[in-house]
């Protein structure tokens, strides 16, 4: 595998960004490890990070690049900062950013698959909110999506307070989440009614994590809109342990033998 750190200029964010990049490598001689190469352009993961994180976070807290090395799978990890990958009413935007120039630069840089069927994104809590609405906003782009943890009910957090809510406010303003672009459980519903092609979705969260509510709200509603949803669900809290574990099952979930 090749970890590459790339700096670069965003003309969307008008500023100077980074992005971590995995990239396959067929090898024979590592000791420990095997390297797959793959067959024409790779596919790709865009795994994304959390409020607190950066895109190197997901490299030197688990052991992905060891995980995705026998695959052949390249992986894209952003640097989106607080952002809940939004436009931000005051601020960047970073919705904009993540949907439309990022995969242009990375495409730019690196060589792996455009197609459909070999693009993935997933993340964590944060993260995995970005995930499930890139996946849901733009279902085209994305063979399946992943979510570990995730804030998938932000009305749900804006509605309790408390300091989370005042970080969205910054990002979404005052006015309610519930019923936009922002809530996942009304783009699951749009979804239906506008019969587009959901990308296979999988959700985890520990239940003693804080978020659990959140992920259950989500299951919910895609079990009563017929929404197929794999779900994984036992013990764990909101830590990197537990994250580790389930990026793994991610991983093997992956419909990769589709190629």
């Amino acid at each position: 595998m090749a970890l590459i750190r790339c700096d670069f200029f965003s003309d969307v964010l008008e500023l100077s960004t980074s992005m971590t990049v995995i990239l396959p490598q067929e090898t024979s001689s590592q000791i420990g490890m095997a390297g797959a190469g793959a067959e024409g352009d790779p596919p790709v993961l865009y795994l994304l990070h959390g409020m607190s994180d950066d895109d190197s976070t997901w490299s030197r807290r688990t052991s992905i690049e060891r995980y995705v090395a026998p695959l052949g799978l390249a992986v894209v990890m952003p640097q989106v900062h607080r952002s809940f990958y939004a436009d931000e009413v005051h601020g960047s935007r970073f919705w904009t950013y993540l949907s439309e120039e990022l995969p242009a630069i990375a495409a730019s840089f690196f060589r792996f698959s455009q197609r459909r069927e070999d693009t993935f994104v997933a993340g964590l809590s944060m993260g995995g909110y970005g995930a499930f609405k890139w996946a849901l906003r733009q279902p085209e782009r994305f063979a399946a999506a992943a979510s570990l943890s995730g804030a998938l009910d932000l009305a749900r957090r804006q509605r309790l307070g408390g300091e989370r809510a005042q970080a969205m406010s910054r990002v979404f303003g005052n006015g309610p989440i519930g019923g936009t672009d922002n809530d996942l459980l009304w783009l699951l519903d749009e979804s239906t009614r506008s019969g587009a092609s959901v990308p296979d979705l999988f959700l985890c969260c520990g239940t003693e994590d804080h978020l659990f509510p959140d992920n259950l709200a989500f299951r919910d509603t895609a079990e009563r809109l017929g929404v197929p949803l794999t779900v994984e669900f036992g013990p764990g809290e909101h830590e990197w342990g537990y994250w580790d574990r389930m990026i793994q099952d991610v991983l093997r979930w992956l419909p990769l033998a589709r190629r």
